[in-house]
């Protein structure tokens, strides 16, 4: 790749990741109040994307086949008990990454 095609991507990337980040406060000005649908997903599509990385994460684990899925699912129930506990969902996924990291690297 040349040094103009390097520029050329780099610069696609930051107006794409610009337009993304002012797109939603150039379309919902202050002035008028947000629509009740997106209202509704910004409710319901978080739950669902955590959701949808949850079964993502474990879908290619075979439970019948030794000790395989074991450390998964020690660190899923740490995870839910972490954020049960404190309710900081950085707290939850880094706790369970690290703990699941180190069961896997140290233990299984």
């Amino acid at each position: 790749m040349t040094i103009l095609e390097e520029l050329i991507i780099i610069g696609l990337v930051v107006v794409g990741t610009m337009a993304t980040r002012f797109l939603p406060f150039i379309i919902f000005t202050e002035d008028k109040p947000t629509p009740p649908y997106v209202k509704y997903l910004g409710k319901v599509l978080p739950p669902a994307v955590f959701g949808l990385l949850v079964v993502y994460s474990l879908r290619n684990i075979n439970f019948y086949a030794g000790s395989q899925g074991v450390p998964e699912m020690i660190a899923t129930l740490l995870v839910i008990g972490l954020h049960l506990w404190k309710k900081n969902m950085l707290l939850s996924i880094a706790g369970g990454t690290i703990f699941y990291m180190i069961l896997v690297q140290m233990i299984f």
